[in-house]
């Protein structure tokens, strides 16, 4: 195999399949097909799902890896504009909180520069 990476190799094996593959299974292909040494197919494996994920030729569905192309967008889209993060929303009660300290502390500095 001249210079294939490990995510070349997976668009091979995956063209020349009809559907996807669940992910030990491709990369089972993988490493037999570039055969990577025993002691380096653990390390390896993690390098390769982060290949996949950022490689756009691929799309993750119900756990199986394809083809970006045999899908539709609605297929392979996530809308993220409905999901909620709770770092983000801010509870009354922590803004209440957030006003007494800021009080607490502005009375502090008047104090303070009254005393020089």
């Amino acid at each position: 195999m001249a210079n294939l990476t490990m995510t070349d190799v997976a668009y091979n094996c995956l063209s020349k399949r009809k559907k996807g593959m669940e992910f030990i299974k491709l990369y089972d292909e993988v490493i037999k097909t570039l055969e990577i040494p025993e002691n380096l197919q653990k390390k390896k494996r993690a390098q390769f799902y982060s290949e996949l994920m950022l490689d756009n030729r691929f799309a993750n569905l119900d756990n199986k890896w394809d083809l970006r192309a045999r899908h539709t967008f609605d297929e392979t889209h996530i809308d993220t504009s409905e999901i909620e993060i709770d770092d983000d929303v801010i509870f009354e009660d922590e803004i209440i909180d957030d006003e007494n300290e800021d009080h607490e502390d502005h009375e502090e500095k008047i104090k303070e520069d009254d005393e020089y």
